[in-house]
């Protein structure tokens, strides 16, 4: 065999052993460059948003406790506009209603966490202290490759708080 044959093996032998290695060593899909929000985020329920006028929480956790106001934007529900013949999909987001806010935190864990809203109406009155005792939840939306988020979501309402699903 001379030098083209020896060439044309070793790059052939190159491709296949490679091609063998992706084949039983998959390499991991990149994981998303963001960083993660330590906050409670909260979202006033749509029927209830008319009855607040200010909004403050307090989280307490692991012994450390944060209380401020919270800023109130408008909510907003995706709206799913299908895919495309080409496999590419697309969404658009329309306001639902609700107010949504979030008190940022030093350090966010899975550990028990103190939940107190207070407020005012949007007449001035004080609006009914509510507590909620609950844990952040951990989950790998990403994949475990990519690391462990940890959320904590609360709704309010007439009936009090409660956390998101």
């Amino acid at each position: 065999m001379g030098k083209p044959g020896v060439l044309l093996a070793l790059m052939t032998t190159a491709v296949l052993t490679s091609g063998c290695y992706y084949y039983y060593y998959p390499v991991p899909p990149p994981c998303p460059a963001i960083a993660q929000a330590t906050a409670v985020s909260v979202t006033v329920a749509r029927e209830y948003v008319a009855q607040v006028g200010s909004l403050r929480l307090k989280a307490c956790q692991d012994g450390v406790c944060k209380e401020a106001a919270v800023e109130l934007f408008p909510g907003t529900a995706s709206i799913d506009q299908g895919c495309a013949p080409d496999g590419v999909c697309s969404a658009t987001a329309s306001p639902d209603g609700t107010m949504i806010g979030m008190l940022m935190l030093e350090s966010l864990t899975e550990a028990p966490m103190a939940l107190t809203a207070t407020g005012t109406s949007a007449g001035g009155s004080a609006l009914p202290v509510r507590t909620l005792d609950f844990r952040p939840r951990g989950a790998y939306p990403y994949g475990e490759h990519c690391g462990r988020f940890v959320t904590a979501s609360v709704i309010l309402d007439a009936e009090g708080l409660r956390q998101a699903v």
